[in-house]
């Protein structure tokens, strides 16, 4: 089932960066293999002009780039390389990134929403990653954000989804689509983001560091797919106790003495 963001529509829930992989071809198989739509690059890391490059991967496969602004400290910072990337790639969507430090890479909190409040009236369709904070991303979401992006846990860390309490927040109060970003390391943490309601997933080092990129990213496109199926489907109620499958009252009496 097909979902909307930044005013379009999208099959795939799955979103990858760019970022990590050992080579180009390492890169274009896995893109390949998760039947993804958007690919986030880092303005910082490719030069726009240059042949062979990722870029190329790009077009080949027709996705749809993401430019952010990976490397930002400021919101000054931020929007000045949101506009060189609207320049460099003919796009006026962006992925956000505001960081707070160098160690967490969790994001500022108070920069990125300055940052988000102006480039949306810049006319910017503004994805924001963001701490997984419903606060927050209620903010981001008033200031005109088209989607939020909570981090399940630091970037890079393959730690899962950390607070799952607060990802379920945010998905029940959004009124724009919700992707956990962020923190994912493997196919089953993927298909719990789904079940808590998020809208989509974006994956980068836990696809291209992996041992088979390809692979990985084949497995994390199905759990991204039956995570939402599964959502979609209705789970059953969780108990304390356990609950026999099939209750007294339907069994047939053998007639046994």
């Amino acid at each position: 089932m097909g979902w909307q963001l930044g005013g379009r529509e999208w099959k795939s829930r799955l979103i990858l960066g760019t970022g990590g992989f050992r080579s180009h071809e390492a890169m274009e198989r896995a893109l390949a293999a998760s039947g993804t739509e958007i690919v986030t690059v880092a303005l910082r890391r490719v030069d726009p002009s240059a042949r062979g490059s990722l870029l190329d991967v790009v077009e080949r496969l027709g996705v749809h780039l993401l430019p952010n602004t990976a490397g930002c400290y400021t919101a000054r910072d931020a929007i000045r390389t949101a506009h060189l990337a609207r320049e460099a790639f003919e796009t006026d969507w962006v992925k956000l990134e505001v960081i707070g430090d160098d160690r967490t890479l969790f994001p500022d909190a108070v920069e990125l929403l300055a940052a988000a409040e102006r480039l949306v009236a810049d006319g910017f369709t503004v994805l924001p990653y963001t701490n997984d904070d419903p606060i927050l991303a209620r903010r981001l979401e008033e200031v005109g954000c088209a989607a939020v992006m909570p981090l399940g846990s630091p970037i890079g860390s393959g730690s899962g989804i950390r607070n799952p309490y607060n990802v379920a927040i945010i998905v029940e109060r959004a009124g724009v689509p919700v992707i956990l970003d962020a923190g994912i390391g493997t196919a089953s943490e993927a298909a719990r983001a789904m079940e808590l309601g998020c809208d989509g997933v974006l994956l980068a080092s836990s696809v291209s560091r992996a041992d088979d990129p390809e692979a990985m990213a084949a497995a994390m496109r199905k759990a991204v797919e039956s995570g939402f199926e599964a959502r979609r489907a209705g789970r059953i109620p969780k108990r304390l106790y356990a609950e026999a499958s099939t209750p007294p009252e339907d069994t047939v009496d053998s007639g046994i003495a």
